[in-house]
């Protein structure tokens, strides 16, 4: 398990490295003059050469990856082309708020789309069953900013319930979280369905009946636990594409998060901003995906022995 776990680790070092590096290449070949988005009105010849130089923006492209990578391992993230400020500050000070809003909406999506998977696999010709897959596809078909946009104006314009600005409160959170977990519900609730006929269907299962195990029993002792097994792999890599979905989110309601402030650095060209942002959206999609996997060899015994074996 340790060796495993380690493994991963330094797997997810070379990742980030790799992240980094696409996106420093990116930025360094952009045409246009990243100094005249700085100085703004101010630019002249010289002062751009001159802030050039204190950026170290007239290094050659692999001197300034070697020197940004051994900052970063000295957890310096940079400063901030705009305001100035250490990058480091603004990171900490929005990433709770977008890990916050994260993990309501992972939170949210298990609650009501195990459930309602279990209810659709088992009574699959019922009409609730069939309204739940209809609302599903509305779900996936909906982009989330129309969402958004619909969400704000119901409860925020027409019924004034709630804000239409975002904010790390009850009330200012609830739209956020119910946009960027609506299209990862209706995918979530299909896999569940999907996997959760597949077991039904298994040898062990009507082994289970015949013994006289009753409906709920089987469903919830035998069925349940292996049919978990497709839905945490799936609950994890989504968690990566929720950080993604942030940025948009973020934008909409003005929630100000790790997403809004990506969204900026990059209109701004803010390079050690978008460079911080994704970083540390890297680390936390790994390290989530690292806590999924080492859940999952408690969940199945059989992926634990595997690992042990191949060690």
């Amino acid at each position: 398990m340790g060796k495993y776990i380690i493994k991963r680790l330094i797997s997810l070092f070379f990742v980030i490295l790799g992240v980094v590096f696409i996106i420093y290449l990116i930025f360094y070949l952009l045409p246009g003059d990243v100094t005249q988005f700085i100085l703004g009105v101010n630019y002249t010849p010289e002062g751009a050469a001159r802030l050039r130089e204190e950026l170290g923006l007239n290094r050659p492209f692999i001197v300034q990856f070697f020197g940004y990578i051994g900052n970063l391992l000295h957890g310096d993230f940079g400063v901030s082309y705009l305001s100035g400020a250490p990058v480091s500050l603004q990171l900490f000070a929005r990433f709770p708020r977008t890990l916050l809003l994260v993990a309501c909406s992972m939170a949210l999506c298990v609650a009501i789309s195990v459930p309602m998977g279990v209810y659709c696999a088992v009574h699959p010709k019922s009409i609730l069953s069939d309204l739940m897959q209809f609302l599903c596809s509305v779900g996936i078909a909906m982009p989330s900013f129309w969402l958004a946009l619909l969400l704000m104006l119901l409860f925020s314009v027409r019924l004034e319930w709630l804000p239409a600005l975002g904010s790390v409160s009850l009330k200012g959170i609830i739209l956020p979280c119910v946009t960027l977990c609506a299209s990862f519900l209706a995918s979530t609730m299909r896999m569940m369905r999907s996997s959760m006929l597949e077991t039904l269907n298994q040898d062990y299962i009507r082994t289970a009946r015949a013994k006289g195990v009753g409906r709920r029993g089987v469903i919830y002792r035998h069925a349940l636990k292996n049919s978990l097994l497709p839905v945490v792999t799936m609950v994890g890599m989504n968690v990566g594409t929720q950080m993604g979905g942030s940025i948009l989110t973020e934008s909409v309601f003005s929630y100000q998060g790790i997403g809004l402030m990506l969204m900026d650095s990059i209109f701004s060209r803010d390079i050690p901003s978008v460079l911080g942002c994704i970083v540390l959206m890297a680390l936390s999609i790994g390290v989530v995906n690292l806590l999924v996997d080492i859940l999952m060899l408690y969940i199945d015994p059989r992926i634990k022995a595997s690992i042990t074996k191949g060690a």
